[in-house]
């Protein structure tokens, strides 16, 4: 544990100067805010080193340079708890994501320990101390940050070093590194988060849709995402799922007709209409390829699986959902084909006894 009080570092000369002897591994966290816009805004990082915890303002100008050559020498292990939405807050402040990584979150996990699990409650089951809650809901973008948002997300990297010597050390035992490491490049490669290829396939509404119905939604919804990626707005902010919905079941015969829509309904974007008009009665080109979504899979054989993937998970200690989650068993059935989320080491364990039960 860290006990020396965390330093403030705003100088990226400083921050390249405290960095320049490189460390075997850092522990890394993020603060970030996303309420109003579609990316992640980077608002702090906070490193610890073997001797200390640095909290690195990546508001500053040059500290994303700084951190990009950290987040990309592959000499230097980072550790982090549940990094999914902290990959993608790095990737987009400072065009990298921390490679290699070691997830405490993943490797307790696979090392038979609860699924999921937040970082306070890992580090009071592995090492005893009990972190305080209070400021989760902070402001991170304000500056100057107090004194008990800086102990917090002081407190957010200190124990990462104590977490990942067991952890490691439990996977070794179980003879799973490779297990986790594929799972840790599994999350690397999700954080380029690139655009949907079929975004309908989420919308339950295209269930009931024809299909020039569904791909008038795929063109709606493709032009939605590009939109709100391009210009850093929620999703919902340009076009919701519903209006959506409805304005590839009952198409207007002309953007006046789709302004109209537009000005009836309170959450719609009525400045859009131009734009938005152009990409519904513009085909796609793989817009025929489009997938239809599946209502129902059968339930006996889903819940067949299920059974089958618990037991397997039993066999292995592993928490439930590790192995498959219903999700992606019924994708499985819906698809005919593995999904990625199930190919490497998940497929190697699960194809022996789901094998025959897909083929019944």
């Amino acid at each position: 544990m860290h006990s020396q009080q965390p330093q403030w570092v705003a100088d990226p000369d400083r921050l390249a100067e405290r960095l320049s002897t490189r460390p075997a591994r850092v522990g890394l966290d993020t603060e970030f805010i996303r309420e109003r816009t579609y990316w992640p805004q980077l608002a702090l990082v906070q490193v610890a080193l073997d001797d200390g915890i640095l909290l690195v303002d990546p508001l500053a100008p040059g500290i994303a340079d700084v951190l990009r050559s950290l987040l990309t020498d592959a000499s230097v292990l980072k550790v982090m708890h549940s990094a999914g939405e902290d990959l993608i807050a790095f990737g987009r402040a400072c065009g990298a994501v921390p490679a290699p990584l070691f997830d405490t979150q993943v490797a307790n996990a696979l090392s038979g320990g609860a699924a999921g699990i937040g970082y306070q409650r890992l580090v009071q089951e592995l090492t005893g101390v009990e972190l305080a809650k209070g400021e989760t809901r902070s402001d991170w973008l304000r500056r100057p940050l107090s004194a008990a948002q800086l102990e917090y997300a002081a407190d957010d990297v200190r124990h990462l070093f104590a977490l990942h010597d067991t952890l490691a050390q439990r996977l070794d035992a179980l003879g799973r590194r490779e297990w986790f490491e594929e799972d840790c490049a599994r999350l690397l490669a999700v954080a380029a988060d690139e655009p949907e290829r079929w975004p309908h396939l989420a919308v339950r509404a295209s269930l009931y849709l024809d299909d020039p119905g569904r791909y008038r939604l795929l063109r709606l919804l493709r032009w939605r995402d590009c939109w709100a990626r391009e210009r850093d707005r929620p999703r919902s902010w340009v076009l919701d799922n519903e209006l959506a919905a409805l304005i590839a079941r009952e198409p207007p015969a002309d953007q006046a007709g789709l302004q109209r829509i537009l000005d009836g309904h309170p959450k719609a974007s009525r400045k859009l209409a131009e734009p938005m008009w152009q990409a519904l009665d513009t085909p796609l080109p793989d817009e025929e390829q489009a997938p239809e979504p599946v209502e129902e899979v059968d339930r006996r054989q889903l819940r067949a699986l299920q059974e089958a993937v618990s037991a397997r998970s039993a066999e292995l200690g592993l928490p439930d959902g590790v192995l498959a989650s219903r999700r992606w068993l019924e994708r499985l059935l819906q698809q005919g084909e593995w999904p990625s989320a199930l190919s490497g080491w998940r497929r190697a364990q699960l194809e022996p006894v789901l094998g025959p039960l897909l083929s019944e």
